[in-house]
């Protein structure tokens, strides 16, 4: 049986992923393949190093620098999320990120970008990222708040424009049996969104009309996901992991007392479904 790991996204969210992660390295388990978007593409590459450092340190310390969110980097980056301090300081420097144990790692491993140019999301193995992580930063980058990032003659963003749990592309990989761990509760219907969304994104990005007009359906895309999850589950085919209380947590908005407790709700919600995870993906 083919196994998976699905990884949503969350911004600060994510911290819960990272609770999650830190638990499977602690229990030896691996998979086929694994797929993250948005933040969740970050801590896939954290867990595929092995390494609980970086996702502890990533999801609860660096998250809230100043440098990272807000004001600052609206001076230096000229917008509200400072993705290059991220990628080229946090990363590199403070925490010397060692991508290229990601990739040796056996998994097959995706994570989701959006192509500005027209052909929306599409996926990129971790063994393919650039060494100047370039590619990892446009997975994480968000419209608006963030900047486009452009590589090969290309333009890209988050990759949870259409894509913010990457149930499909495991499903489209042949994956029997998923482990999906989401960011947010567990009855969560995603809204429309405002129609002042729809037309800041005209504007912004006037070259790229499908970025609007996927943002118009993005809560179905969502909703979609979800829905396919649900029905796994109850085909046993799936594990679905979300955070099993409310933490105030948002995905631009949490301090460190907060970040650190839903990290480690990840871990414990991981550990009261121990038995059924070790059952469908430990490998004897």
């Amino acid at each position: 049986m083919k196994t998976s790991l699905v990884l949503e996204g969350g911004g600060m969210r994510g911290a819960y992923t990272a609770g999650c992660l830190a638990w499977l390295i602690d229990n030896g388990i691996t998979f086929d393949s694994a797929y993250g978007i948005s933040t969740g593409a970050v801590h896939l590459c954290s867990y595929l190093c092995a390494d609980k450092d970086y996702l502890y340190d990533l999801s609860t310390n660096h998250i809230v620098d100043k440098a990272l969110i807000g004001i600052r980097p609206l001076i230096r980056e000229h917008h509200f999320v400072g993705y290059d301090y991220l990628f080229s300081y946090i990363l590199p420097v403070l925490k010397h990120y060692d991508l290229d144990k990601a990739k040796r790692n056996s998994c097959k491993s995706k994570i989701g970008i959006y192509d500005l140019d027209g052909s929306g999301t599409s996926y990129i193995e971790v063994k393919d990222i650039d060494p100047k992580m370039e590619l990892l930063k446009a997975a994480c980058s968000l419209p608006i708040i963030g900047k486009v990032v452009k590589y090969n003659g290309h333009k890209y963003l988050d990759g949870g424009i259409t894509k913010m749990i990457p149930i499909e592309e495991s499903l489209n990989d042949q994956n029997e049996c998923h482990l999906v761990i989401a960011t947010k509760p567990k009855d969560y219907v995603r809204k429309p969104s405002p129609w002042y969304i729809k037309l800041l994104m005209r504007i912004v990005y006037p070259k790229s009309k499908k970025l609007a007009a996927d943002y118009g359906v993005r809560h179905l895309n969502y909703n979609k996901q979800i829905a396919i999850i649900k029905d796994l589950v109850n085909e046993d085919k799936a594990i679905y992991l979300f955070p099993s209380k409310e933490i105030p947590v948002t995905r631009l908005g949490g301090d460190k007392e907060h970040l650190r407790i839903l990290y480690d709700l990840g871990y414990k919600d991981m550990e009261q479904r121990k038995d059924a995870i070790y059952k469908m993906f430990k490998k004897v």
